[in-house]
């Protein structure tokens, strides 16, 4: 059994670790030459076009979920709709080249990359939508004060004053530190979330792995929590998936991969130091609902 586990756990942290320090400094590079201005800029102001646009815009701004959260309330104080940044926080992490690449390279055999985004698509803007329909003021979802929590990094939560203008040096020290700082926070729970991944498939029996994988409800809702639990960032989340593949159902493994990057446990504490708590609840509710039915629906006819 140990050397089962540590075999899985080390597979998975070697295939995974390129793809993080990529996500890693592309998420800095964004962060610290990227405004929010621009972003608000490109996104369209036309109601129903601004939906359909917004979840594309990872391909040009790959920001990891571990810092979209500060990002989206800042858009929407300065003028971006709610659904449009809704729209935007649930599909980027996902939507986006370097998620692409580690997904294909996790599942090269099946079609997860397309489950993968068109998924995420699909409900970044349903969810949008209802935003768009139900939520127009900013009383009704957004805190006064962002309150400051332990998962977020606390050059996530600080709204920086930078000088106008800095030395390449100086460019190249504060990208490596950010890009630290966020290797830090997500190695943790990659490292957390593997050895789990890992010890749940020396420890418990292949037998009974494969009668709740087989399930199509009860494999999706134990993908679904377990990409809750684990809060791994969508850079590395496709070969904890992987490592599933052959005991649970595509359409769990997509649930796995849907529902982790638009919502976890630090991503929820997050959500509740920016936003009020009713609104997160709402939020949490339809990012639930919305999953559970599109991948149900994914088993039944796949």
């Amino acid at each position: 059994m140990l050397n089962n586990l540590i075999t899985i756990f080390l597979s998975i942290i070697i295939e995974a670790l390129p793809f993080v320090l990529i996500g890693v400094f592309a998420s800095s590079l964004i962060h610290l030459f990227i405004s929010e201005e621009l972003i608000s800029r490109i996104i369209p102001k036309q109601r129903f076009a601004r939906l359909l646009i917004a979840p594309l815009l990872g391909i040009l701004f790959p920001i990891c979920e571990c810092g979209i959260v500060l990002v989206v309330r800042r858009l929407i104080q300065k003028g971006v709709p709610p659904s449009a940044a809704i729209t935007f926080m649930l599909a980027v992490p996902i939507i986006n080249p370097v998620v692409a690449a580690s997904t294909h390279m996790a599942f090269p055999h099946i079609p997860m990359l397309y489950y993968r985004m068109i998924g995420a698509f699909i409900i970044a803007v349903l969810i949008g939508l209802i935003i768009e329909l139900f939520f127009n003021r900013p009383d009704q979802y957004l805190r006064e004060t962002p309150q400051h929590d332990d998962c977020c990094d606390r050059h996530l939560l600080q709204i920086e004053t930078k000088p106008k203008k800095k030395s390449y040096l100086q460019n190249a020290m504060e990208l490596i530190t950010h890009a630290g700082d966020d290797l830090f926070v997500m190695g943790k729970y990659l490292i957390m979330g593997s050895f789990l991944a890992a010890l749940i498939q020396s420890a418990v029996s292949r037998e009974l792995l494969v009668s709740i994988g087989q399930g199509e409800t009860s494999s999706i809702a134990v993908m679904m929590l377990l990409a809750y639990g684990l809060s791994i960032c969508s850079e590395a989340d496709a070969f904890v998936a992987s490592s599933f593949s052959l005991t649970f159902i595509p359409a769990s493994l997509t649930a796995f991969l849907l529902y982790g990057p638009m919502t976890d446990i630090k991503n929820t504490l997050m959500m509740l130091g920016c936003f009020k708590a009713k609104f997160v609840a709402i939020w949490l509710a339809l990012i639930t609902v919305s999953v559970f039915l599109l991948t149900y629906l994914m088993a039944i006819l796949l």
